[in-house]
């Protein structure tokens, strides 16, 4: 029988990654989609300015879950740009700008593991991965969201809220994911 071994690291892909991979960017489309909910929730609010940096965690996950349980090179991309793309097939509000947005984060995120080589799909790459992700985001959001017109106070918390959000969601939530299906032996 073949189990999920958290030290094993995969170099071809195969079919069955290739479909638990489109089932995991199914499943993260539609917490995405339902994440945009809450965002506006939060967005109607005095919360409003900070409610993209408190939400982007959750709208990352896809990435750093799919590079830890498959441990192959391409993963995190390749599971952020298909859970995206699977947000915008659900009517995201967003639309195909989702695709580029998806591109970027799952880019990011795969630095994490490209740093070690893909020789570590562990806590130290998973690090990486959110910090690569806040920064590289951040870097797109200043830009094509106007976070340049911020003051330097109001950036610093806004970088420091992204952080927070990704480390929480993308780096100790997915660990304990992956450390919970490791232990339950799900075959992957």
């Amino acid at each position: 029988m073949q189990t999920y071994d958290p030290n094993s690291t995969k170099q071809h892909w195969q079919t069955k990654d290739i479909i638990f991979l489109a089932l995991l960017a199914a499943f993260f489309g539609l917490i995405y989609q339902g994440a945009s909910y809450l965002y506006y929730a939060l967005a109607a609010t005095f919360l409003k300015p900070y409610a993209n940096d408190l939400m982007l965690g959750i709208w990352l996950m896809a990435g750093p879950l799919a590079a830890i349980l498959l441990k192959r090179r391409g993963a995190a991309f390749l599971g952020e740009f298909l859970a995206a793309t699977a947000e915008m097939l659900l009517f995201s509000s967003w639309g195909a700008a989702n695709l580029i947005t998806g591109a970027l984060q799952g880019a990011a995120s795969e630095l994490g593991f490209l740093t070690y080589g893909y020789k570590n799909f562990g806590k130290k790459a998973l690090t990486l991965s959110v910090i690569f992700s806040a920064i590289v985001t951040f870097a797109w959001d200043y830009f094509q969201s106007g976070y340049q017109a911020y003051p330097l106070s109001m950036l610093l918390t806004l970088f420091g809220i992204r952080l927070l959000s990704l480390a929480f969601f993308d780096g100790v939530l997915i660990y304990q994911i992956a450390k919970l299906i490791s232990k339950a032996k799900v075959r992957i």
